[in-house]
């Protein structure tokens, strides 16, 4: 086996170099975006007590050691969300930040273990209207690049076209006939009924294991079934997540079973995940110490809670917030395959 060039080489690095700098004018045309839309850039520091509290995110770790040499585990951020969210307490009210984030047991055509997320939060705002500014950011970057489509992976997609608003109970009950909501309660502490869930799944045809939580087998029909038809033609925004799927979220005032929280698609590509966040302490705690467990269960460890972004949460305001993967945005903006294409220095296999 021929072992690839690494990117320094100079014919390597000329095959990508254009993605890159096409890479800073995107990032450049963004920032006066929303420099103009009143939001003030942060940079928040990657070094937390905490990195997130989602079962299913690995984080890097270290130890900080002080003049005194006391040991201090710390972890490298997984998002800015905590650190934003904090400072939306302390009075900010429209925040962007170019993160550079870190995530263990990801690699792949569309995965690095280091990225970059670009975040931003809107205080006294509903959710909705970071809707509209994706669409305004997908045309964005194709005007910056000077295409009329995003191609990736035989899928296009229309990034001057409305995206699409689609509920995820609309997206199970068409595309997979399987009805959601009917597996889901009103009491944000209760269960959603596993069994119900697995039943319709089984007879449609996906694969269910005794051992299977009832988040396994919705998120296996969400990748298997749903996502690969999202974003084709148009972006979709996919909305209306359940409460159990949504820890960071408030639960929609018509539907108490599922939350203000909407994910971007484009070509089949997860772009941006959003929230209107949720604002209770005690609920939040809860809803960590939950995903915590679930952690423990599958992966055997657990992360500590962020004790001083609980007490931030009783002073921040009423905001929504989102995370959009820079570098796959590009890729889509430039045609490129890879996630390396668009990354200056990418971390070698």
């Amino acid at each position: 086996m021929i072992e690839a060039s690494p990117w320094w080489t100079p014919d390597i690095h000329a095959d990508r170099r254009p993605f890159l700098l096409a890479r800073g004018r995107i990032k450049a045309a963004i920032r006066r975006w929303f420099e103009d839309q009143g939001f003030v850039e942060t940079e928040c520091g990657a070094l937390q007590v905490s990195p997130g509290n989602e079962a299913h995110l690995h984080a890097f770790a270290t130890t900080r050691v002080t003049p005194d040499l006391e040991e201090q585990r710390l972890y490298l951020h997984t998002s800015p969300e905590f650190s934003m969210k904090k400072l939306l307490a302390a009075g900010e009210e429209r925040i962007f930040d170019f993160a550079r984030v870190f995530r263990n047991r990801e690699r792949g055509s569309s995965h690095q273990s280091e990225f970059t997320l670009l975040e931003w939060y809107r205080a006294n705002a509903p959710y909705e209207a970071l809707m509209d500014d994706c669409a305004a950011l997908l045309a964005l970057a194709a005007r910056t690049t000077g295409i009329t489509e995003f191609h990736f992976r035989g899928l296009a997609c229309d990034p001057f076209a409305e995206p699409e608003r689609l509920s995820v109970a609309s997206a199970f009950l068409k595309t997979a006939r399987i009805d959601l909501l009917g597996t889901l309660t009103d009491d944000p502490a209760a269960e959603p009924d596993r069994d119900a869930l697995a039943r319709q799944a089984e007879a449609k045809g996906f694969r269910v294991t005794p051992d299977d939580s009832w988040t396994d087998i919705y998120s296996r029909i969400l990748v298997e079934k749903i996502e690969p038809t999202l974003g084709i033609g148009r972006a979709t925004i996919l909305c209306e997540y359940p409460v159990c799927e949504a820890a960071l979220s408030r639960p929609l005032p018509a539907d108490p079973r599922v939350a203000e929280r909407f994910e971007l698609y484009a070509c089949g590509l997860e772009l941006a995940n959003a929230f209107g966040e949720l604002t209770d302490p005690a609920e939040q705690r809860r809803r960590f110490e939950i995903e915590m467990d679930e952690k423990e269960r599958v992966y055997g460890e657990r992360y500590p809670l962020d004790e001083e972004f609980l007490r931030a949460l009783a002073h921040m305001p009423p905001s929504s917030g989102i995370a959009l993967g820079f570098e796959r945005l590009v890729m889509l903006a430039t045609g490129a395959t890879r996630i390396d294409q668009v990354v200056w220095t990418p971390l070698k296999d």
